[in-house]
């Protein structure tokens, strides 16, 4: 179990964004893995309405349960490793293991056993050492939608602030209001759900 601050920067970008920034950074198709990240609520979104999320992410042969946490700024990350079997067990039988986490989130009066898998969200990333941070490109698969988006991952949040904005302004893409990819994924739930 480990638990870290996490501070980023986030920006959505369009495909031709995208592109025109893998080539300009010569990002080769073998520099970018894919994850897959399964998200985890009750069925009435008490951890989105906490402004927390739940996932597990699955990343080669590991998997790790994080817990998303707001704080004044930044999040606090709780990380917890799982093993495939436990994983399973989370998506097909609702049977999240025990833990620090689990602790956590009924700490916020929100009944852990009531917890279910929402689905999953593909990324193919990048990442690569940016100005004292880290660059992230994505290209994110959910529920039959998908989007582009650059993060740049810092220690320092201001220092971090100005070397993203002026990422953005070297590239000519305008500053865009950004939601995590849980948000988005539930927005997109949200959305099929108001159709069906």
């Amino acid at each position: 179990m480990a638990q870290n601050i996490e501070i980023e920067f986030k920006n959505m970008l369009t495909k031709a964004e995208y592109e025109g920034i893998l080539l300009a950074f010569n990002i080769e198709k073998k520099q970018i893995f894919t994850q897959e990240n399964l998200y985890f609520d009750t069925p009435d979104f008490s951890l989105k309405n906490a402004k927390s999320a739940l996932r597990i992410r699955k990343k080669d042969t590991n998997y790790e349960m994080t817990l998303k946490q707001p704080r004044e700024i930044g999040l606090l990350e709780t990380n917890q490793k799982l093993t495939q079997e436990e994983t399973s067990a989370a998506i097909h039988d609702g049977i999240l293991p025990s833990g620090q986490i689990k602790q956590l989130i009924e700490e916020n009066n929100i009944p852990f056993a009531k917890l279910v898998y929402f689905g999953s969200l593909i990324t193919n990333r990048v990442e690569l050492a940016y100005e004292n941070g880290l660059l992230v490109l994505d290209h994110s698969i959910y529920l039959q939608h998908e989007d582009y988006e650059m993060e740049y991952e810092v220690e320092d949040y201001q220092e971090g602030l100005k070397k993203f904005q002026a990422l953005l302004s070297q590239f000519k893409i305008p500053q865009r209001q950004s939601e995590n990819k849980v948000q988005r994924f539930y927005n997109q739930k949200y959305k099929q759900t108001k159709t069906n």
